[in-house]
């Protein structure tokens, strides 16, 4: 097989962008002011929202096609994933400086968070083909979600089709990665609509560890398919959506010192949806959805024989919430959720554990003359510690044309999951059935401000404090998960954006302090500093932009060892040949830099270095 060069592509597509015309594309007001409906459930301009709230849109996500939801999550710098390797390997999500489980992550509003050990369906195996938009609401949202959105939300909205059409990309980049995509839409004058599609990726992966050689590969293949159904009219609005990811990644062997070890996965989701508007006052919506996520483990024991171990967690959730707005400014939602999960593990003593919860919740929004409130509150009654109340307060105003300040006060809290409390680890590591569930109270504030040249800014500052957070620690001399005393977090976080006909810039900065307060030590993979910067031109036919991430060093699980700082560069380009035709290509990590992203007890995990991919799709 020929080495793959990129930058032969690169100077290719350069040259082609040099030798034809170029048009101007207009920004939208919607796309200036995207419509959010992760931090109230109700849809609402995100300038409205009286908290920091991102969007990565469709645009953004669809320039490199081969990146999953780990990849494209770490260009916020609020955000830090700890991946243990490269292309397919286990990640950890940090959003605020917040731990794996602190961060809700959602698709559609149906919870993706599992029952096995601290967090949501590992996010390296979350395929974005068939999303539009991904909100990242930061700060607590227990009130609409009840357990784990301490630090904050990220939504998955999927795309819904707006014109029958057909799809096809094709992409080829380095260690042997291949990527195809089909996606078909139907759209009736009546109002039904139709979705298909699916997805397959295969890689060679790169090394894991930086003792190993550089063709000690861990390979990666995954597969997906997503259909969705629906029909809207003045009043009725529905759909029915199933979509399935699963997989095969070679990991680290502990044991055996080889990428031998198989995880084979699958999630899938079923999700119903559907609104009603009564009256121009009173809405009603309901959603009912099934999670199932499936993982079973092959590698060597202590004694060198063939091990395997499966992780199956299934839930089934409703939602059901109606809307009244009782005056001209004001609305009330009010509404319920239930939730009945199962864990299967071989981890634990027995087969299945099950466990159900319900949450009843009220809100209350005023708008009116650029000033905007929510209040809630949220009973949440649950199988295993009970009841537990939760409340929100927050506020944003208009205090110039082109400026807007916002302050928030919310708690929150996190219940043990079912592997926290029943679940075990071979004879080394014990859960804890007296376990308590996390508690936290967050406060925010933040100014939003436009300027003259195209130029915005935003500044916020937080600070969350965190009771019982759950950690392994010792019980009578036994390792076991444990309700440490108390962590606070503390940061900041600054940006500016900027256009300007076809050229844009968008540059931020995030600073974290997250503390054990027993220990007085910073969290475990907490870099302090995080600098993002993405700058790029794009007319609607060509579009080059770069993308720096840049953090500093943190510390790791092992005593007395840290993680130096690192910073990575990213390429993309692309060209609209036609209104058929597109092409693009994506250099990740240009400089190559394989610099270590995990240290645990002298093993050092790098990440995948560079990886160079050229794509074209097809519009039909």
């Amino acid at each position: 097989m020929s080495i793959f060069k990129p930058t032969t592509l690169v100077s290719t597509i350069t040259f082609a962008m040099s030798v034809s015309s170029v048009s101007h594309a207009n920004l939208s007001s919607t796309e200036l002011d995207p419509i959010v409906v992760t931090a109230s459930k109700i849809e609402e301009k995100s300038s409205q929202v009286p908290a920091h709230i991102t969007i990565i849109s469709k645009d953004e996500i669809e320039k490199n096609p081969t990146l999953n939801l780990s990849d494209v999550l770490q260009k916020d710098a609020s955000i830090y994933i700890k991946q243990n390797g490269g292309l397919g390997q286990v990640t950890d999500l940090s959003l605020r400086g917040g731990r794996t489980g602190a961060t809700l992550l959602l698709k559609n509003g149906a919870r993706l968070n599992t029952q096995n050990s601290f967090g949501p369906v590992a996010p390296e195996f979350i395929d974005l083909t068939d999303i539009n938009q991904i909100e990242i609401l930061k700060g607590p949202a227990s009130v609409q979600y009840g357990s784990d959105a301490i630090s904050g939300v990220i939504n998955l909205i999927s795309k819904t089709p707006a014109k029958s059409d057909i799809n096809l990309t094709g992409i080829y980049g380095e260690n042997s990665t291949y990527k195809s995509i089909i996606n078909a839409n139907y759209v009736d004058a009546s109002g039904f609509y139709a979705q298909v599609g699916g997805q397959r990726l295969e890689s060679d992966g790169t090394r894991i560890l930086s003792s190993q050689k550089k063709n000690d590969k861990a390979g990666f293949d995954q597969k997906g398919y997503h259909a969705k159904f629906g029909y809207k009219n003045n009043a009725l609005d529905t759909s029915l959506a199933i979509d399935e990811n699963q997989g095969i990644n070679n990991y680290l062997d502990y044991n055996a010192g080889t990428n031998t070890a198989k995880r084979d996965f699958k999630n899938q989701l079923i999700n119903w949806l559907a609104s009603y508007q009564f009256n121009p006052d009173v809405k009603i919506n309901v959603r009912y959805s099934n999670i199932k996520n499936i993982s079973e483990s092959t590698d060597t024991d202590w004694n060198s024989q063939l091990s395997t171990s499966h992780y199956n967690t299934e839930t089934n959730e409703g939602d059901l919430n109606a809307v009244w707005k009782f005056t001209a400014h004001q609305n009330i939602l009010v509404g319920i959720t239930d939730s009945k999960s199962k864990y299967d593990a071989s981890s634990s003593p027995e087969a299945v554990r099950t466990i159900n919860t319900t949450g009843y919740y009220l809100q209350h929004q005023y708008q009116n003359n650029g000033f905007n409130t929510q209040a809630g509150i949220r009973l949440e009654d649950n199988d295993w510690f009970g009841q537990h109340t939760v409340g929100q307060l927050a506020a944003r105003y208009q205090l110039l044309p082109l400026t807007s300040v916002y302050a928030n006060i919310g708690t929150a809290f996190k219940a043990p999951t079912l592997e926290n409390l029943y679940g075990s680890y071979g004879n080394t590591f014990y859960s804890n059935p007296n376990l308590k569930p996390e508690e936290s109270t967050a406060y925010e504030i933040g100014l939003d401000q436009k300027l003259d040249y195209g130029l915005s800014a935003y500044i916020s500052a937080y600070s969350t404090y965190v009771k019982n957070m759950i950690s392994l620690g010792k019980i009578d001399g036994k390792t076991t998960y444990i309700n440490i005393n108390k962590a606070t977090i503390q940061g900041a976080e600054v940006g500016f954006k900027w256009s300007h006909d076809s050229l844009f810039a968008n540059a931020e900065y995030a600073y974290t302090k997250a503390e054990n307060k027993a220990t007085q030590l910073d969290a475990a993979y907490r870099p302090r500093q995080t600098y993002t910067l993405t700058a790029g031109y794009d007319d609607g036919i060509y579009g080059v932009n770069a993308a720096l991430i840049s953090r500093s060093k943190a510390n790791t699980s092992a005593a007395n060892i840290k993680i130096s700082g690192y910073a990575t560069i990213d390429l993309n380009a692309f060209w609209n040949v036609s209104q058929n035709v597109k092409i693009f290509t994506n250099i990740q990590n240009i400089g190559d830099i394989q610099n270590i992203v995990v240290n645990d007890y002298g093993s050092e995990y790098i990440n995948g270095g560079r990886q160079a991919s050229i794509g074209i799709t097809l519009h039909y």
